[in-house]
């Protein structure tokens, strides 16, 4: 019979079925957040697009707007050849074509001012300047204007007037759009739809012009944003984007928060299932260790019970052969058997509640029970009880359940040498706990079944119901808190059980 081989297998299958449920559920986890990571880098893909397309579209639009620029200098540069071309003309030439041109300026901010800087005329200006009379009343204003020098008196350097000009208002107009397209186009990559964190650097990589998603802190850093940024350039490739006032800008981004923590996600759930398991297996061993206790225990009070009339009737069948004629020494065994009968109810009565431990001296204890056992074993089997040198070795024990033990791993060193060998019973004294060593000249036991001889339903016999050394580690380990252990085993050669007992009452 091997009850606990058949859990253990049982066991397996379940641990088995619970790996294969974890690994499908990992796959699949992963699978999903494989699925969600390649959408986000399609969606970072398209946004890097979007950036390099709008780039070049701000580029584009800077380049027109220089392109505006050359132009406005141009048509004000017309306009002043036009001034110096009807302040040089005859009375009789034809400056019809002169005047149309400076009549057509109706957007060229243009201000004319002698040589003694007293301005003679404004046009396209402000109120506030057509009120002025000399020009450097424009003060830091003055600038903000172009001059063209023209010379109305050859003959003298200075007789000459000079015309100030800057571009018009629908070109400052428009060049504000232009920087309100470049500062919204720095917003729209920090605050990105796809949620990445970004960062957006010069040229050289070192100075930081624009970020987002990320924290301020990081960013001041000098230490931590160089590490980020090696990160960035390590998980995604920079994107090189042009700027008008920023020149050539690198772009650095990574993968979200959102998929970065999604990432670990497969492992915080499969750490919550093995939780999960764990605790459920748990409770599971304790419920079903507390039904076995409840069975042994009822078991056990029933023996007792059970026992406890044919013992009576053996006592007074006992007393009646006293009153005859019959061999002393038959008596006498008999009445030891009587009382070893008393002894055994009186173990399985103790069984499961709090036994009383006692002060006994563990030589006589163990000397009492070899002589008593000695007679009762095989022929070919001999009990040796090697006795040190302390003969006085007090220990709270309770006795009837300590001397249950020392029989269950006798007769299991019996068992094991087939009805032919040796047990000695050896004592070693520490400071603290004292050692009882069963050894045996048995075939030993295998190395791959030590781990389970103390298992409930483990067993070697045809008969045998593997309950003696579970219930005997019970007894030195729960009411004695003792350890009861294979010291060692050889196969051929024996097998040395070994009893640690502490010398104080347990707590």
């Amino acid at each position: 019979m091997n009850v606990y081989g058949n859990k253990k297998q049982f066991k397996f299958w379940l641990i088995a079925s619970a790996v294969v449920v974890f690994v499908v559920i990992i796959l699949y986890s992963n699978h999903l957040i494989t699925n969600m990571a390649n959408e986000e880098r399609h969606r970072i893909e398209i946004w890097a697009d979007a950036i390099t397309y709008k780039a070049e579209l701000v580029n584009y639009t800077e380049k027109f707007f220089e392109r505006i620029k050359i132009e406005e200098g141009k048509r004000a540069s017309i306009f002043a050849q036009a001034l110096q071309k009807v302040n040089e003309a005859s009375f009789d030439e034809d400056l019809t074509f002169y005047q149309s041109i400076i009549s057509s300026n109706s957007t060229i901010p243009s201000i004319m001012v002698h040589e003694d800087g007293k301005i003679d005329c404004a046009v396209n200006v402000d109120f506030d300047i057509q009120k002025l009379r000399y020009i450097w009343e424009l003060t830091d204003y003055q600038n903000k204007f172009d001059s063209i020098k023209i010379q109305y008196d050859r003959r003298s350097d200075r007789h000459f007037i000079m015309v100030y000009y800057k571009e018009s208002k629908i070109y400052t107009d428009l060049k504000v759009v232009l920087n309100n397209l470049i500062s919204s186009f720095f917003q729209e990559i920090v605050i990105n739809s796809a949620s990445v964190p970004v960062i957006i650097t010069d040229k050289t990589e070192q100075e930081v012009i624009a970020y987002g998603n990320i924290d301020s802190t990081i960013i001041q850093n000098q230490s931590s944003l160089k590490s980020l940024i090696e990160e960035m350039r390590a998980a995604n490739h920079p994107i090189k984007i042009d700027i008008p006032n920023h020149q050539t800008c690198y772009v650095f981004y990574e993968e979200s928060s959102v998929l970065q923590q999604l990432r670990f996600f497969p492992f915080i759930q499969l750490a919550i299932l093995l939780i999960f398991v764990a605790v459920a297996y748990l409770l599971f061993s304790m419920a079903r260790k507390s039904e076995q206790n409840q069975v042994w225990v009822g078991m056990s009070k029933e023996t007792a019970h059970q026992l406890g009339t044919p013992i009576s009737s053996l006592m007074a069948w006992n007393e009646l052969l006293k009153e005859q004629d019959i061999d002393p020494s038959i008596i006498k065994e008999i009445e030891k058997d009587v009382n070893r009968l008393e002894t055994i109810s009186q173990r399985f009565s103790k069984i499961g509640s709090v036994p009383e431990l006692k002060d006994e001296n563990l030589i006589e204890v163990i000397d009492e029970f070899v002589n008593y056992l000695t007679t009762r074993l095989p022929g070919k089997v001999s009990l040796d009880f090697i006795k040190p040198k302390n003969n006085n070795i007090v220990l709270p024990l309770n006795r009837y359940l300590f001397e249950w033990v020392i029989e269950n791993l006798c007769k299991n060193s019996a068992d094991a040498m087939s009805g032919k060998g040796a047990i000695f019973i050896e004592i070693a004294e520490e400071p603290k706990v004292v050692h009882v060593d069963i050894r045996d000249t048995g075939k030993g036991i295998p190395s791959s079944k030590i781990n389970a001889i103390f298992n409930p339903g483990y067993t070697t016999k045809s008969r045998g119901w593997g309950l003696g050394l579970t219930l005997s580690a019970r007894i030195i380990k729960e009411y004695h808190k003792g350890k009861l252990f294979v010291k060692s085993s050889t196969a051929g050669v024996g097998t040395v059980m070994r009893i640690t007992l502490k010398k104080g009452y347990p707590k």
